[in-house]
């Protein structure tokens, strides 16, 4: 079921970033999973402003894009410890894991067709105040 509105969607993907950011401190990780973490809280933090919804500062990703991205990002976040062979450090791979299960429930409640309004290039035409 779909619940999750673009709004608060987008409360949670500025989280995100703050909690990707942090994580290596808090958890006491550093090398290769704090340097994806620094990455993944960068690119989370640039889609966001990029994407059309009610957070988004330019607006040019459109959302269900927006939600495809964090779909490979969670599928990235699993395999990422065996990968990047540092599955031995517990911090850095559980964080990934249960990142990547919050990341994957995230997904699958939000409701990326609404406010297809804001999204870019919608025909304005269609919209008599223009």
């Amino acid at each position: 079921m779909k619940l999750l509105a673009p709004r608060p969607h987008g409360y949670i993907d500025y989280l995100a970033v703050i909690a990707l950011a942090l994580a290596p401190t808090l958890f006491g990780f550093a090398g290769v999973p704090a340097a994806i973490c620094y990455i993944l809280a960068v690119v989370q933090l640039t889609m966001s402003l990029l994407t059309a919804y009610p957070l988004g500062v330019v607006k040019l990703i459109p959302f269900p894009v927006h939600g495809g991205v964090e779909l490979l990002t969670a599928l990235f976040l699993i395999a990422a410890p065996w990968l990047f062979r540092f599955h031995v450090v517990d911090a850095a791979r559980n964080f990934f894991i249960v990142s990547a299960i919050g990341l994957l429930l995230v997904y699958l409640v939000t409701n990326y067709r609404a406010g297809d309004e804001s999204r870019p290039g919608k025909d304005l035409r269609t919209h008599p105040s223009v």
